[in-house]
C-alpha cells in the first residue's frame, strides 16, 4: 500500500512540475510575423466571387410549372475562380455552373431552375457554390409563391 501512496505522490509530482513551463515564451517572434504577413499576401491574392444578384423572385407561378432564371458571376480576384459544385436545397431546384476556371476580371453564368410539381404557396430555395474563395462557399436564393392545381 505504501509503494502505491509512493508512486502515486511520484506522479502527481511530475504533473505539477511539467506544467510550469510558459507555452507562450516558446513562440518565435519572427514566425509569428512570417505568418502574418504570409496570411495577409493570401487574403489579397484569394479569389473573389461577385454576382449581379444574390436574390431572384420568380412571382407567382402555378403548381407543375418549371421556371429558369441565370445568376452572373463575376471574379473579382486576382486568380482563377474555380467552381466544384453547386447544390440546392431541395431536388425540385438544380443548378448548372461553369466547369471552366473563371478567368481575373471574366464572367460565367449559373442557371438555375425550379421544378414547381408538387410544391405549392411560399417557396425559397437556398443554391450554395463550392469555390476556391476565402470564405471557400457563397449562396444565392431562388424564391416564388405557387398556385396550387384546381382539383
Amino acid at each position: 500500500m505504501k509503494i502505491k501512496a509512493i508512486f502515486f505522490s511520484i506522479i502527481i509530482m511530475l504533473v505539477f512540475v511539467g506544467c510550469k513551463e510558459n507555452a507562450a515564451a516558446k513562440i518565435d517572434e519572427n514566425n509569428l510575423e512570417n505568418a502574418k504577413a504570409r496570411d495577409a499576401q493570401l487574403s489579397e491574392s484569394s479569389t473573389v466571387i461577385s454576382f449581379n444578384k444574390t436574390e431572384h423572385d420568380f412571382g407567382v407561378i402555378n403548381e407543375g410549372d418549371v421556371v429558369e432564371t441565370t445568376f452572373e458571376i463575376t471574379n473579382t480576384g486576382k486568380t482563377d475562380l474555380i467552381i466544384t459544385d453547386a447544390f440546392a436545397t431541395c431536388g425540385c431546384t438544380v443548378p448548372e455552373w461553369p466547369k471552366d476556371p473563371i478567368k481575373p476580371n471574366e464572367k460565367g453564368i449559373l442557371k438555375v431552375s425550379f421544378d414547381s410539381n408538387g410544391r405549392v404557396n411560399k417557396q425559397s430555395k437556398t443554391i450554395t457554390i463550392i469555390a476556391n474563395t476565402e470564405k471557400g462557399s457563397e449562396t444565392v436564393t431562388v424564391s416564388t409563391f405557387v398556385t396550387p392545381k384546381s382539383k
